[in-house]
């Protein structure tokens, strides 16, 4: 299976002069834990959740600090016409939970998580696990 065939097309953007506050409430509306951040029409960094508790409000940085200040400038991506079990051993490789997703120009096209690729194929028991606990909603959303 291609990652194509399980990535989610609809793509939330923040960019850098962004504020954590409007990155966080855009995550929220979305139910979503992360989001590429694109300057201009490239990719130049990830923001997470977690990006924003450690480096922002864990060091005492308020609600005005831009995205630019905390987010991961390394960008990893994968590509929308590779294979997903391909990309599943470059994420246990890179300890990544989710990559943008890019054409072979490099254009963002969609985003690719762990539950995507789980629920996408054949289904071992840790799959299945997975497809369970990454479902949106919950109590902890």
């Amino acid at each position: 299976m291609k990652v194509r065939d399980c990535m989610s097309r609809d793509v939330h953007l923040a960019r850098p002069d962004d504020t954590i506050f409007e990155a966080a409430r855009m995550m929220a509306e979305i139910d979503a834990g992360a989001l590429p951040v694109a300057e201009i029409d490239r990719l130049v960094g990830m923001v997470t959740d977690r990006d924003i508790a450690l480096r922002a409000v864990a060091q005492g940085r308020g609600p005005e600090t831009r995205v630019e200040q905390v987010m991961t400038r390394e960008v990893l991506y994968c590509f929308e016409d590779q294979e997903t079990d391909d990309v599943l051993r470059n994420m246990g490789d890179l300890k990544v939970r989710r990559l943008p997703v890019v054409d072979r120009e490099k254009q963002l096209i969609g985003i690719v998580s762990l539950s995507d690729l789980a629920t996408g194929g054949a289904r071992p028991p840790a799959a299945e696990a997975l497809q369970q606990i990454a479902v949106p909603g919950g109590p902890h959303s």
